[in-house]
Protein backbone atom coordinates (compact mmCIF):
# COMPACT_ATOMS: atom_id res chain seq x y z
CA UNK A 1 0.00 0.00 0.00
CA UNK A 2 1.53 3.30 -1.15
CA UNK A 3 0.35 6.36 0.74
CA UNK A 4 1.58 8.57 -2.09
CA UNK A 5 -0.83 7.05 -4.61
CA UNK A 6 -3.87 8.99 -5.69
CA UNK A 7 -6.83 6.83 -4.76
CA UNK A 8 -10.56 6.99 -5.39
CA UNK A 9 -13.68 5.15 -4.31
CA UNK A 10 -17.44 5.32 -4.32
CA UNK A 11 -18.32 6.69 -0.88
CA UNK A 12 -22.07 6.33 -1.34
CA UNK A 13 -23.85 2.99 -1.70
CA UNK A 14 -23.82 0.86 -4.83
CA UNK A 15 -26.91 0.55 -6.97
CA UNK A 16 -29.28 2.94 -8.69
CA UNK A 17 -29.58 6.26 -6.83
CA UNK A 18 -30.23 9.92 -7.45
CA UNK A 19 -26.73 11.00 -6.43
CA UNK A 20 -23.44 9.13 -6.05
CA UNK A 21 -20.42 10.52 -4.22
CA UNK A 22 -16.97 9.61 -5.54
CA UNK A 23 -14.09 10.59 -3.30
CA UNK A 24 -10.49 11.14 -4.48
CA UNK A 25 -7.49 11.45 -2.13
CA UNK A 26 -3.93 12.37 -3.05
CA UNK A 27 -1.23 15.01 -3.09
CA UNK A 28 -1.42 18.18 -5.22
CA UNK A 29 -4.91 17.64 -6.62
CA UNK A 30 -5.66 21.33 -7.11
CA UNK A 31 -4.55 21.30 -10.78
CA UNK A 32 -6.72 18.26 -11.51
CA UNK A 33 -9.68 19.87 -9.71
CA UNK A 34 -9.31 23.02 -11.84
CA UNK A 35 -9.21 20.88 -14.97
CA UNK A 36 -12.40 18.93 -14.32
CA UNK A 37 -14.25 22.02 -13.07
CA UNK A 38 -12.98 24.15 -15.95
CA UNK A 39 -11.81 27.20 -14.03
CA UNK A 40 -8.52 29.04 -13.60
CA UNK A 41 -8.97 29.80 -9.90
CA UNK A 42 -10.41 27.52 -7.27
CA UNK A 43 -11.81 28.18 -3.79
CA UNK A 44 -11.51 25.19 -1.42
CA UNK A 45 -14.74 23.92 0.15
CA UNK A 46 -16.89 25.56 -2.51
CA UNK A 47 -19.34 23.54 -4.60
CA UNK A 48 -18.93 23.91 -8.38
CA UNK A 49 -21.58 22.74 -10.84
CA UNK A 50 -19.86 21.52 -14.01
CA UNK A 51 -20.06 19.29 -17.03
CA UNK A 52 -17.50 16.57 -16.26
CA UNK A 53 -15.82 15.70 -19.55
CA UNK A 54 -13.42 12.93 -20.53
CA UNK A 55 -10.09 13.62 -22.24
CA UNK A 56 -11.80 13.71 -25.64
CA UNK A 57 -14.12 16.48 -24.49
CA UNK A 58 -17.21 14.25 -24.35
CA UNK A 59 -19.51 14.89 -21.38
CA UNK A 60 -19.57 12.08 -18.81
CA UNK A 61 -22.19 13.69 -16.59
CA UNK A 62 -23.31 16.92 -14.99
CA UNK A 63 -21.73 16.97 -11.53
CA UNK A 64 -21.07 18.98 -8.42
CA UNK A 65 -17.36 19.03 -7.54
CA UNK A 66 -15.83 20.13 -4.22
CA UNK A 67 -12.11 20.52 -3.56
CA UNK A 68 -10.72 20.17 -0.01
CA UNK A 69 -7.14 21.41 0.34
CA UNK A 70 -4.70 19.67 2.67
CA UNK A 71 -4.54 19.56 5.62
CA UNK A 72 -8.16 20.66 6.03
CA UNK A 73 -9.78 17.44 4.86
CA UNK A 74 -10.85 14.09 6.26
CA UNK A 75 -7.57 12.39 5.30
CA UNK A 76 -5.24 15.36 5.75
CA UNK A 77 -4.40 15.14 2.03
CA UNK A 78 -6.03 16.97 -0.86
CA UNK A 79 -9.50 15.54 -1.51
CA UNK A 80 -11.91 15.97 -4.41
CA UNK A 81 -15.53 14.90 -4.09
CA UNK A 82 -17.49 14.35 -7.27
CA UNK A 83 -21.25 14.23 -6.84
CA UNK A 84 -22.70 12.70 -9.98
CA UNK A 85 -25.87 10.83 -10.88
CA UNK A 86 -26.03 7.41 -9.27
CA UNK A 87 -26.48 5.31 -12.39
CA UNK A 88 -24.00 2.39 -12.56
CA UNK A 89 -23.01 3.42 -16.10
CA UNK A 90 -22.14 6.95 -14.95
CA UNK A 91 -20.11 5.69 -11.99
CA UNK A 92 -18.21 3.21 -14.14
CA UNK A 93 -17.42 5.92 -16.71
CA UNK A 94 -16.10 8.26 -14.00
CA UNK A 95 -13.95 5.42 -12.66
CA UNK A 96 -12.58 4.77 -16.15
CA UNK A 97 -11.73 8.47 -16.48
CA UNK A 98 -9.90 8.53 -13.13
CA UNK A 99 -7.92 5.39 -13.92
CA UNK A 100 -6.75 7.13 -17.08
CA UNK A 101 -5.15 9.77 -14.85
CA UNK A 102 -2.97 7.30 -12.91
CA UNK A 103 -5.39 6.90 -10.03
CA UNK A 104 -6.34 3.58 -8.47
CA UNK A 105 -9.32 2.21 -6.55
CA UNK A 106 -8.81 2.48 -2.79
CA UNK A 107 -8.73 -0.59 -0.58
CA UNK A 108 -11.32 -0.91 2.22
CA UNK A 109 -10.59 1.64 4.95
CA UNK A 110 -7.71 3.26 3.07
CA UNK A 111 -9.12 6.78 3.36
CA UNK A 112 -9.42 6.39 7.15
CA UNK A 113 -5.95 4.86 7.30
CA UNK A 114 -4.53 7.98 5.63
CA UNK A 115 -6.42 10.10 8.14
CA UNK A 116 -4.82 8.07 10.93
CA UNK A 117 -1.30 8.40 9.54
CA UNK A 118 -1.80 12.14 9.09
CA UNK A 119 -2.94 12.60 12.68
CA UNK A 120 -6.56 13.45 11.84
CA UNK A 121 -7.96 10.53 13.86
CA UNK A 122 -6.70 7.88 16.29
CA UNK A 123 -7.71 4.22 16.44
CA UNK A 124 -10.36 4.93 19.05
CA UNK A 125 -12.00 7.40 16.66
CA UNK A 126 -11.83 4.77 13.90
CA UNK A 127 -13.50 2.21 16.19
CA UNK A 128 -16.31 4.73 16.61
CA UNK A 129 -16.55 5.26 12.86
CA UNK A 130 -16.79 1.51 12.26
CA UNK A 131 -19.54 1.26 14.87
CA UNK A 132 -21.39 4.25 13.38
CA UNK A 133 -21.39 2.72 9.90
CA UNK A 134 -22.82 -0.49 11.43
CA UNK A 135 -25.38 1.33 13.60
CA UNK A 136 -28.97 0.15 13.16
CA UNK A 137 -30.64 1.75 16.18
CA UNK A 138 -30.63 5.19 17.74
CA UNK A 139 -28.70 4.09 20.83
CA UNK A 140 -26.03 2.53 18.64
CA UNK A 141 -25.83 5.73 16.59
CA UNK A 142 -25.48 7.95 19.66
CA UNK A 143 -22.80 5.78 21.32
CA UNK A 144 -20.80 5.40 18.10
CA UNK A 145 -21.02 9.11 17.26
CA UNK A 146 -19.74 10.07 20.72
CA UNK A 147 -16.79 7.73 20.22
CA UNK A 148 -16.09 8.84 16.64
CA UNK A 149 -16.08 12.50 17.67
CA UNK A 150 -13.32 11.93 20.22
CA UNK A 151 -15.24 11.27 23.43
CA UNK A 152 -13.42 8.01 24.07
CA UNK A 153 -10.08 9.40 22.93
CA UNK A 154 -10.29 12.22 25.47
CA UNK A 155 -10.67 9.66 28.27
CA UNK A 156 -7.81 7.48 27.03
CA UNK A 157 -5.46 10.38 26.36
CA UNK A 158 -6.09 11.74 29.85
CA UNK A 159 -5.34 8.37 31.43
CA UNK A 160 -2.20 7.85 29.36
CA UNK A 161 -0.82 11.30 30.13
CA UNK A 162 -1.29 10.65 33.85
CA UNK A 163 0.35 7.23 33.59
CA UNK A 164 3.39 8.61 31.78
CA UNK A 165 3.71 11.38 34.34
CA UNK A 166 3.52 8.87 37.21
CA UNK A 167 6.07 6.59 35.54
CA UNK A 168 8.45 9.51 35.05
CA UNK A 169 8.17 10.68 38.67
CA UNK A 170 8.55 7.11 39.96
CA UNK A 171 11.68 6.58 37.90
CA UNK A 172 13.07 9.85 39.21
CA UNK A 173 12.62 8.78 42.82
CA UNK A 174 15.85 6.78 42.68
CA UNK A 175 17.82 9.46 40.82
CA UNK A 176 17.12 12.55 42.92
CA UNK A 177 17.35 13.49 46.54
CA UNK A 178 14.07 13.76 48.41
CA UNK A 179 14.64 17.53 48.82
CA UNK A 180 14.68 17.94 45.03
CA UNK A 181 11.27 16.28 44.57
CA UNK A 182 7.78 17.66 45.23
CA UNK A 183 6.58 17.14 48.82
CA UNK A 184 4.73 13.88 49.60
CA UNK A 185 5.45 12.68 46.06
CA UNK A 186 5.42 9.01 47.11
CA UNK A 187 1.92 9.18 48.62
CA UNK A 188 0.68 11.23 45.68
CA UNK A 189 2.03 8.68 43.17
CA UNK A 190 0.31 5.77 44.91
CA UNK A 191 -2.93 7.69 45.24
CA UNK A 192 -2.94 8.59 41.54
CA UNK A 193 -2.37 4.94 40.60
CA UNK A 194 -5.31 3.92 42.80
CA UNK A 195 -7.48 6.56 41.11
CA UNK A 196 -6.52 5.33 37.64
CA UNK A 197 -7.10 1.70 38.66
CA UNK A 198 -10.59 2.62 39.86
CA UNK A 199 -11.35 4.54 36.65
CA UNK A 200 -10.23 1.70 34.35
CA UNK A 201 -12.11 -0.84 36.48
CA UNK A 202 -15.25 1.26 36.23
CA UNK A 203 -15.08 1.31 32.44
CA UNK A 204 -14.49 -2.45 32.32
CA UNK A 205 -17.48 -2.98 34.60
CA UNK A 206 -19.60 -1.28 31.91
CA UNK A 207 -18.41 -3.66 29.17
CA UNK A 208 -21.72 -5.52 29.33
CA UNK A 209 -23.54 -2.23 28.81
CA UNK A 210 -21.35 -1.32 25.84
CA UNK A 211 -21.71 -4.80 24.31
CA UNK A 212 -25.48 -4.72 24.78
CA UNK A 213 -25.77 -1.35 23.03
CA UNK A 214 -23.44 -2.09 20.11
CA UNK A 215 -24.08 -5.83 19.56
CA UNK A 216 -27.66 -6.07 20.80
CA UNK A 217 -29.44 -7.53 23.80
CA UNK A 218 -29.97 -11.27 23.51
CA UNK A 219 -33.43 -12.47 24.50
CA UNK A 220 -34.15 -16.20 24.33
CA UNK A 221 -37.64 -17.72 24.49
CA UNK A 222 -37.32 -21.11 26.22
CA UNK A 223 -39.54 -23.71 27.80
CA UNK A 224 -40.89 -27.22 27.39
CA UNK A 225 -42.52 -28.41 24.17
CA UNK A 226 -45.99 -27.19 23.22
CA UNK A 227 -46.12 -24.22 25.61
CA UNK A 228 -46.50 -21.81 22.69
CA UNK A 229 -42.96 -20.43 22.38
CA UNK A 230 -43.12 -20.08 18.60
CA UNK A 231 -46.56 -18.45 18.74
CA UNK A 232 -45.25 -15.97 21.31
CA UNK A 233 -42.16 -15.32 19.15
CA UNK A 234 -44.37 -14.57 16.14
CA UNK A 235 -46.62 -12.31 18.22
CA UNK A 236 -43.67 -10.26 19.55
CA UNK A 237 -41.99 -10.01 16.14
CA UNK A 238 -45.27 -9.23 14.42
CA UNK A 239 -44.77 -11.79 11.65
CA UNK A 240 -45.13 -15.54 11.14
CA UNK A 241 -41.40 -16.28 11.30
CA UNK A 242 -41.50 -19.52 13.30
CA UNK A 243 -43.50 -22.65 12.40
CA UNK A 244 -46.40 -23.27 14.79
CA UNK A 245 -47.73 -26.79 15.32
CA UNK A 246 -49.34 -28.97 18.01
CA UNK A 247 -46.76 -31.66 17.29
CA UNK A 248 -44.15 -31.76 20.09
CA UNK A 249 -40.61 -30.96 18.95
CA UNK A 250 -41.62 -28.95 15.87
CA UNK A 251 -38.93 -26.34 16.52
CA UNK A 252 -35.59 -28.07 16.15
CA UNK A 253 -33.30 -25.14 15.47
CA UNK A 254 -32.96 -21.59 16.71
CA UNK A 255 -35.11 -19.07 14.82
CA UNK A 256 -33.91 -15.48 15.32
CA UNK A 257 -35.11 -11.99 14.55
CA UNK A 258 -33.71 -8.53 15.23
CA UNK A 259 -35.91 -5.82 16.70
CA UNK A 260 -35.57 -2.22 17.77
CA UNK A 261 -36.99 -1.69 21.25
CA UNK A 262 -36.70 1.87 22.55
CA UNK A 263 -33.64 2.45 20.36
CA UNK A 264 -31.84 -0.73 21.49
CA UNK A 265 -31.03 -3.61 19.18
CA UNK A 266 -32.67 -6.82 20.44
CA UNK A 267 -31.76 -10.28 19.15
CA UNK A 268 -34.86 -12.40 19.86
CA UNK A 269 -34.53 -16.20 19.58
CA UNK A 270 -37.16 -18.93 19.50
CA UNK A 271 -35.64 -22.21 20.68
CA UNK A 272 -36.35 -25.93 20.64
CA UNK A 273 -38.55 -27.23 23.45
CA UNK A 274 -36.76 -28.73 26.43
CA UNK A 275 -37.63 -32.38 27.06
CA UNK A 276 -36.07 -35.83 27.21
CA UNK A 277 -35.87 -37.26 23.70
CA UNK A 278 -33.98 -39.87 21.72
CA UNK A 279 -34.47 -38.03 18.42
CA UNK A 280 -30.96 -37.17 17.22
CA UNK A 281 -31.92 -33.96 15.39
CA UNK A 282 -34.09 -32.75 18.25
CA UNK A 283 -31.22 -33.39 20.68
CA UNK A 284 -29.03 -31.07 18.60
CA UNK A 285 -31.77 -28.44 18.80
CA UNK A 286 -31.92 -28.79 22.58
CA UNK A 287 -28.14 -28.39 22.79
CA UNK A 288 -28.49 -25.17 20.84
CA UNK A 289 -31.27 -24.06 23.17
CA UNK A 290 -28.94 -24.49 26.14
CA UNK A 291 -26.29 -22.46 24.30
CA UNK A 292 -28.84 -19.67 23.71
CA UNK A 293 -29.76 -19.70 27.40
CA UNK A 294 -26.09 -19.38 28.37
CA UNK A 295 -25.66 -16.43 25.99
CA UNK A 296 -28.92 -14.66 26.83
CA UNK A 297 -29.17 -11.36 28.67
CA UNK A 298 -32.89 -12.01 29.22
CA UNK A 299 -34.71 -15.35 29.16
CA UNK A 300 -38.46 -15.55 28.57
CA UNK A 301 -39.28 -18.75 30.46
CA UNK A 302 -42.58 -19.87 28.96
CA UNK A 303 -44.99 -22.26 30.68
CA UNK A 304 -48.61 -23.15 30.02
CA UNK A 305 -51.02 -21.18 32.19
CA UNK A 306 -52.15 -23.41 35.04
CA UNK A 307 -48.88 -25.35 35.23
CA UNK A 308 -46.54 -25.13 38.20
CA UNK A 309 -42.90 -24.18 37.76
CA UNK A 310 -39.66 -24.27 39.69
CA UNK A 311 -38.07 -20.95 40.78
CA UNK A 312 -36.69 -18.99 37.84
CA UNK A 313 -33.18 -17.54 37.46
CA UNK A 314 -32.41 -13.88 38.02
CA UNK A 315 -32.30 -13.05 34.30
CA UNK A 316 -35.56 -14.87 33.54
CA UNK A 317 -39.05 -13.49 33.04
CA UNK A 318 -41.70 -16.10 33.77
CA UNK A 319 -44.38 -16.07 31.07
CA UNK A 320 -47.58 -18.11 31.52
CA UNK A 321 -48.93 -18.54 27.98
CA UNK A 322 -52.42 -19.63 26.83
CA UNK A 323 -54.10 -17.46 29.44
CA UNK A 324 -57.22 -17.52 27.24
CA UNK A 325 -57.72 -21.22 28.06
CA UNK A 326 -57.93 -20.94 31.85
CA UNK A 327 -58.91 -18.54 34.62
CA UNK A 328 -56.05 -19.73 36.82
CA UNK A 329 -53.59 -17.05 37.89
CA UNK A 330 -51.88 -18.95 40.70
CA UNK A 331 -48.19 -18.77 39.67
CA UNK A 332 -46.43 -15.98 41.60
CA UNK A 333 -44.51 -13.35 39.60
CA UNK A 334 -45.69 -14.80 36.28
CA UNK A 335 -46.92 -12.57 33.46
CA UNK A 336 -50.03 -14.16 31.98
CA UNK A 337 -50.30 -13.79 28.22
CA UNK A 338 -52.08 -15.25 25.27
CA UNK A 339 -50.00 -15.47 22.11
CA UNK A 340 -53.26 -16.24 20.31
CA UNK A 341 -55.24 -13.14 21.36
CA UNK A 342 -52.47 -10.77 22.44
CA UNK A 343 -53.74 -10.57 26.00
CA UNK A 344 -50.96 -9.61 28.42
CA UNK A 345 -48.50 -8.64 25.68
CA UNK A 346 -48.35 -4.95 26.70
CA UNK A 347 -47.43 -5.95 30.27
CA UNK A 348 -44.78 -8.37 28.97
CA UNK A 349 -43.24 -5.72 26.70
CA UNK A 350 -43.21 -3.22 29.58
CA UNK A 351 -41.30 -5.76 31.69
CA UNK A 352 -38.86 -6.45 28.86
CA UNK A 353 -38.25 -2.70 28.44
CA UNK A 354 -37.60 -2.40 32.18
CA UNK A 355 -35.07 -5.23 32.06
CA UNK A 356 -33.34 -3.65 29.05
CA UNK A 357 -33.08 -0.35 30.94
CA UNK A 358 -31.53 -2.19 33.90
CA UNK A 359 -28.98 -3.94 31.66
CA UNK A 360 -27.95 -0.81 29.78
CA UNK A 361 -28.14 1.68 32.65
CA UNK A 362 -30.41 3.63 30.30
CA UNK A 363 -27.57 3.86 27.77
CA UNK A 364 -24.96 5.38 30.07
CA UNK A 365 -21.45 4.10 29.35
CA UNK A 366 -18.24 6.06 29.87
CA UNK A 367 -16.62 4.74 26.68
CA UNK A 368 -17.51 2.32 23.93
CA UNK A 369 -15.63 -0.97 24.38
CA UNK A 370 -15.10 -3.64 21.73
CA UNK A 371 -13.15 -6.90 21.98
CA UNK A 372 -9.84 -5.20 21.04
CA UNK A 373 -10.11 -2.39 23.57
CA UNK A 374 -11.46 -4.74 26.27
CA UNK A 375 -8.30 -6.89 26.19
CA UNK A 376 -6.04 -3.84 26.29
CA UNK A 377 -7.98 -2.28 29.16
CA UNK A 378 -7.66 -5.55 31.06
CA UNK A 379 -3.89 -5.40 30.52
CA UNK A 380 -3.76 -1.79 31.75
CA UNK A 381 -5.75 -2.64 34.86
CA UNK A 382 -3.57 -5.67 35.63
CA UNK A 383 -0.42 -3.57 35.36
CA UNK A 384 -1.84 -0.85 37.63
CA UNK A 385 -2.86 -3.51 40.15
CA UNK A 386 0.63 -5.04 40.00
CA UNK A 387 2.18 -1.59 40.57
CA UNK A 388 0.24 -1.30 43.83
CA UNK A 389 0.30 -4.93 44.94
CA UNK A 390 4.01 -5.56 44.28
CA UNK A 391 5.22 -2.25 45.67
CA UNK A 392 7.90 -2.69 48.30
CA UNK A 393 9.66 0.64 47.94
CA UNK A 394 11.24 -0.17 44.55
CA UNK A 395 10.11 2.72 42.37
CA UNK A 396 11.84 1.37 39.28
CA UNK A 397 9.54 -1.68 39.26
CA UNK A 398 6.51 0.49 39.99
CA UNK A 399 7.47 2.77 37.12
CA UNK A 400 7.74 -0.20 34.74
CA UNK A 401 4.26 -1.48 35.63
CA UNK A 402 2.69 1.94 35.09
CA UNK A 403 4.57 2.40 31.82
CA UNK A 404 3.25 -0.96 30.58
CA UNK A 405 -0.25 0.22 31.48
CA UNK A 406 0.36 3.41 29.48
CA UNK A 407 1.56 1.27 26.55
CA UNK A 408 -1.71 -0.69 26.61
CA UNK A 409 -3.71 2.57 26.44
CA UNK A 410 -1.38 3.73 23.67
CA UNK A 411 -2.31 0.65 21.65
CA UNK A 412 -5.98 1.54 22.03
CA UNK A 413 -5.22 4.96 20.54
CA UNK A 414 -2.80 3.61 17.96
CA UNK A 415 0.10 5.73 19.24
CA UNK A 416 1.76 2.37 19.91
CA UNK A 417 0.78 -0.40 17.55
CA UNK A 418 1.62 -3.03 14.97
CA UNK A 419 0.69 -3.38 11.33
CA UNK A 420 -1.44 -6.41 12.24
CA UNK A 421 -3.63 -4.30 14.54
CA UNK A 422 -3.94 -1.56 11.93
CA UNK A 423 -4.79 -4.01 9.15
CA UNK A 424 -7.46 -5.69 11.28
CA UNK A 425 -9.06 -2.37 12.27
CA UNK A 426 -9.12 -0.57 8.91
CA UNK A 427 -10.17 -3.64 6.90
CA UNK A 428 -13.57 -3.48 8.67
CA UNK A 429 -14.37 -0.19 6.91
CA UNK A 430 -16.03 0.03 3.54
CA UNK A 431 -14.62 1.52 0.34
CA UNK A 432 -14.62 5.30 0.43
CA UNK A 433 -13.88 5.33 4.15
Amino acid sequence: MNNNDTIFALSSGRGKSGVAVIRISGNDLETFAKKIIGCATLAPRHAYFTNLCDDNGDIIDQCVVIYFAAPHSFTGTDIIEIQCHGAPAVINKVFEFLRGHNMRVATPGEFSRRAFYNGKVDLSDVDGLIALLDAQTDKQRAAALRSMMGGDSDVYIGWRDQMLEIAAYAAAMTDYDADDLPPNISDRILEKIKTLYTAVSGVLANYKVSRAIMCGINIAIVGETNVGKSSLFNRIVGAARAIVSDIPGTTRDVVSAQMDIDGYMVNLSDTAGLRNTTDFVECIGIERTNAEIANADIVLHVITAGDSVAPVAKNEILVANKSDTTDSRDVPNAIYVSAKTGEGLPELMTTIRSRIADITNNGESAVMINARTYDLLMTAREELYAALDDFNGDYDILSEHVRYAADAIGRILGTIGTNEILDMTFSQLCLGK
